[in-house]
């Protein structure tokens, strides 16, 4: 079965080009890519390295192995490191909720060597998990030695690895995600605000995290959402702090600009009917397992060609779930999406006259 909607095409302007090391711009609901550049070359991350140690603190919150009151005892080692601080004490117990937030809000080194020292022992031990989780995010080009992002070797991690770990951060962890947008926290009676100007400058921004040494350059990663469209932009590289917040505008207001999200097909309604042969029933419903989520240049959901490729020739009995076919949805000749077409439904093996039946007909096909 095949269908083609035409209209006029809308055209775009091309991705602007901007002044960084690498960047990227993912929508979050179809997991596509609308701009990169350099997106896969490793680069300091600086302290972008502190989404990855929330992701690990929130997964252990997640899972009861500690919990938001538990106090954490300052060493002496997480008091004295160096860069931007939530000023703990040595010595001092402060709970982890608490060390959370310094960590987001206020970026503080400490507290991210606190965290890491409470849930692995070292941070040498927690770096390592740092790295393992990496890995099984998919995010190929990573490996991280520290909790904080302050400079060491072999310390890095690029662009779409970046919006990989946040689009995980912001599906997985909603009510932890909001932290994000705090715009300041006290403790210790020094007020320190969030270091992401965009959160006062584009109400649509609700995090996640700057970064900043001599050798990463100025970055930032930003995640935004209007009229329901959800975009994740990463800049690394750009040579000064506002630069880094002129080049994030500029990356989300062209996505939000020229691009939309469509939910095309609802996972387990049926898209079509495929024929059994020596059936209890002569056909069987087929559709995609999940949504069907793609991001289109504006205007041009009418443009898009749909496939439906089913096999012709299925045996009785057919299992729920078992694959029967694709959908291919493609526009302007490119393939978009290939999804399996499966069963929704299980058909029994017909009765000895309905398989005799089909038996006959099968003769004078």
């Amino acid at each position: 079965m095949f269908w083609v909607l035409q209209a006029a095409a809308a055209p775009i302007p091309t991705a602007p080009s901007l002044e960084t090391t690498s960047h990227i711009l993912f929508d979050v609901a179809s997991g596509q890519v609308l701009v990169d550049s350099n997106a896969d070359t490793p680069v300091e991350p600086a302290s972008l390295t502190k989404i990855m140690t929330a992701f690990l603190v929130f997964e252990e919150l997640a899972a009861g192995r500690i919990s938001d009151d538990d106090l954490v005892t300052i060493s002496k080692r997480a008091w004295q490191t160096e860069g931007s601080r939530m000023f703990v004490e040595v010595g001092k117990q402060v709970r982890v909720g608490d060390l959370v937030t310094g960590m987001i809000v206020q970026s503080g080194n400490d507290a991210s060597v606190a965290l890491a020292e409470h849930i692995a022992g070292s941070e040498g031990a927690f770096a390592q998990l740092m790295t393992a989780t990496a890995a099984q995010l998919g995010m190929v080009n990573s490996q991280f030695k520290n909790a904080t992002g302050l400079p060491a070797a072999d310390h890095y991690t690029s662009a779409r690895d970046m919006a990989i770990l946040a689009t995980e951060m912001y599906r997985r962890f909603p009510g932890r995600y909001q932290l994000y947008s705090q715009k300041e926290f006290t403790f210790n009676d020094i007020r320190q605000h969030n270091r992401n100007r965009l959160l006062w400058r584009d109400p649509s921004v609700d995090g996640l995290k700057t970064g900043h040494t001599e050798a990463a350059g100025y970055c930032l990663v930003a995640s935004a959402e209007r009229d329901n469209m959800r975009l994740i932009s990463v800049v690394t590289g750009t040579k000064s702090d506002a630069k880094r917040f002129e080049e994030t505008q500029t990356l989300l207001n062209y996505g939000f600009r020229f691009f939309e999200v469509h939910t095309l097909y609802r996972g387990g309604e049926v898209r079509s009917r495929a024929p059994v042969y020596a059936g209890a029933v002569e056909t069987v419903a087929v559709g995609i397992s999940d949504d069907l989520v793609l991001t289109l240049p504006r205007g041009r959901k009418q443009d898009l060609a749909a496939v439906v490729e089913i096999d012709r020739n299925i045996p009785a009995p057919v299992v729920a779930g078992t694959e029967l076919g694709e959908l291919l949805v493609s526009l302007d000749g490119k393939l978009l999406a290939k999804r399996p077409l499966l069963a929704l439904e299980g058909v029994a093996e017909g009765s000895l006259m309905q398989q005799f039946g089909a038996w006959v007909g099968a003769l004078f096909e």
